[in-house]
């Protein structure tokens, strides 16, 4: 007889970013995984706007500011991690499956620091700042 009380839905949800492809890891607050599966950067958008509301976590890139904000705009709560806290929960040999898993482990832990998630304008006086610093370097070079 199945548990009445557990619901089939999706309340942390780990994602490993890379460049054209995503691996997901999604549990049920009961631990239960719902979801195991690589997906593209097309497919990512529509299955986040799909899924109901929950707590996404990424480990800190590039690019997971952006993800970030577009997934908080679907109403997501979403949390960035520092790559250097989620390899102590990494469980076998590193792969986007198991960084995922990790990356799920991770974001529920009650200690865990989290990185500021940077708007667009942030991100743009970091890029230049990025290039001032470049280009005193090759002039002083």
């Amino acid at each position: 007889m199945k548990n009445i009380s557990e619901k089939n839905v999706i309340h942390t949800l780990g994602i490993d970013l890379g460049k054209s492809s995503f691996q997901m890891h999604g549990i049920t607050d009961k631990g239960r995984v719902l979801l195991d599966k690589k997906v593209s950067r097309r497919q990512l958008k529509t299955l986040m706007a799909q899924t109901p509301k929950c707590l996404v976590g990424m480990e800190a890139c590039g690019s997971s500011h952006y993800w970030a904000r577009l997934m908080r705009s679907y109403g997501h709560e979403v949390k960035l991690i520092a790559p250097q806290f989620v390899k102590p929960y990494v469980k076998s040999n590193k792969n986007d499956r198991a960084d995922a898993e990790a990356i799920c482990e991770a974001v529920q832990r009650p200690n865990m620091r989290f990185v500021a998630i940077k708007g667009i304008e942030h991100q743009d006086i970091q890029c230049l700042h990025r290039v001032r610093s470049q280009v005193i370097g090759h002039r002083t070079a």
